[in-house]
């Protein structure tokens, strides 16, 4: 459902009949005359709609996470508010940017359209920027040449479809002076060779059995889950172009499962 589509195309009908009506409809009505409902619900709306509208395309938009990839930062079934403007405002619907604001960082967490069908919006975090050398392999990540800081904090458990329970081990990694928590299951590939597809830009990277090699390119990004093996991300479907970036997710604003995670930053 292209939600941005339908609000606006409410947003123009509910318009449309409230200046209809302020500059023709109403001289023709007397004082005792009451407003047609298909004029006055209308007319009720439009500033709702407008509020909306104006606050999901250019401010701050919520999402829900419906998958684990992003664990242990983010849950299944976390409500998150993502920055609309952080990294320049764009048009809604067609997604242009008109004004530019700050570049996406490495370790930034950030919403975008699935490159593969852009009417789906995934999240993942930030690991490459234009014209950096992606390494991945035997579980570690390289960036340009250097190796990312990791450090241990033990054994991660988290329960996947309801009865599994995966056991994994977290590690501390650090970008550009932050960190974040990421899990790894020590039993799994570093990658699934049958898993990764033919995407634009393929040719940049170098596969094998222990990992890969890309080279990111020019106005795109490379992304990964925080659940290290179990993700769908850039390794597999390719690289992020700028087009296609939503925003920056920056809190939990609601969590059903577990009020805790209430106001909780994404780090």
């Amino acid at each position: 459902m292209n939600f941005p589509l339908i609000m606006l195309i409410l947003l123009t009908v509910t318009g449309g009949i409230w200046l209809l009506d302020y500059f023709v409809l109403r001289h023709n009505r007397t004082k005792e005359d009451d407003e047609p409902w298909w004029i006055e619900y209308p007319k009720s709306f439009f500033p709702v709609i407008l509020i909306v509208f104006c606050l999901r395309s250019f401010l701050v938009e919520p999402f829900k996470i419906p998958s684990g990839s992003m664990i242990p930062t983010l849950l299944v079934g976390d409500f998150i508010l993502v920055n609309k403007y952080t990294y320049g405002v764009r048009l809604p619907v067609i997604n242009q940017k008109v004004f530019d604001m700050n570049k996406p960082e490495r370790g930034e967490v950030m919403v975008f359209r699935y490159p593969d069908d852009p009417s789906m919006d995934y999240i993942k975090r930030i690991v490459g920027i234009p014209g950096d050398l992606i390494t991945y392999r035997n579980k570690r990540l390289t960036i340009n040449g250097s190796s990312v800081k990791m450090k241990s904090t033990g054994e991660y458990t988290y329960v996947e479809s309801g009865i599994n329970h995966v056991y994994s081990q977290g590690y501390l990694e650090s970008m550009n002076g932050n960190d974040h928590t990421i899990i790894i299951n020590p039993v799994a590939p570093s990658i699934q060779l049958s898993g990764v597809r033919q995407f634009p830009s393929y040719e940049n990277c170098d596969y094998n059995h222990s990992g890969f090699t890309c080279k990111v390119p020019a106005g795109n990004y490379f992304t990964m889950g925080d659940n290290r093996d179990s993700s769908s991300d850039s390794r597999y479907w390719g690289f992020v172009p700028e087009r296609n970036i939503v925003g920056k997710a920056f809190m939990v604003w609601w969590n059903f499962r577990d009020l805790s995670r209430i106001g909780l930053p994404i780090k």
